[in-house]
């Protein structure tokens, strides 16, 4: 008489993705209460870390440089940050537009050929950096 072999491999996919809904379900629970104004800042840090990498101001610049990638990130953070801003506390929008423009300043200085005033990353929304 034979045994029938029990396919391992279904069970350890069915407990993997049991604790993968498990852990989605904590993350929905702890979402849930966190205040606005802290994701919002979050993200901004967020993107604001990562523009700050791609311009070269973090560990390597010589190879993580990445000018469109840069630019696809301020862009979005001054999207967010426009956004958000009557959302959040003064304090908050004043440190982040304070990152922002360090972030678009720090980007014409990289760039080679520098955008025309009012054309650089993010001034669609913020105006103007000089």
């Amino acid at each position: 008489m034979t045994i029938p072999a029990h396919d391992h491999g279904h069970d350890e996919r069915n407990e993997r993705w049991q604790q993968q809904e498990e852990a989605a379900s904590a993350a929905t629970r702890d979402i849930a209460d966190v205040p606005a104004v802290e994701v919002i800042t979050t993200a901004a840090v967020h993107l604001m870390s990562a523009a700050a990498v791609k311009l070269g101001l973090a560990d390597d610049p010589d190879s993580q440089l990445d000018l469109d990638e840069a630019r696809k990130l301020i862009n979005a953070l001054a999207g967010l940050i426009t956004a958000g801003a009557p959302e959040i506390s003064d304090m908050h929008a004043r440190s982040l537009r304070d990152g922002l423009r360090s972030l678009q300043l720090a980007f014409r200085e990289a760039s080679a050929i520098p955008d025309p005033i009012g054309k650089g990353p993010g001034e669609k929304w913020t105006g103007p950096v000089n």
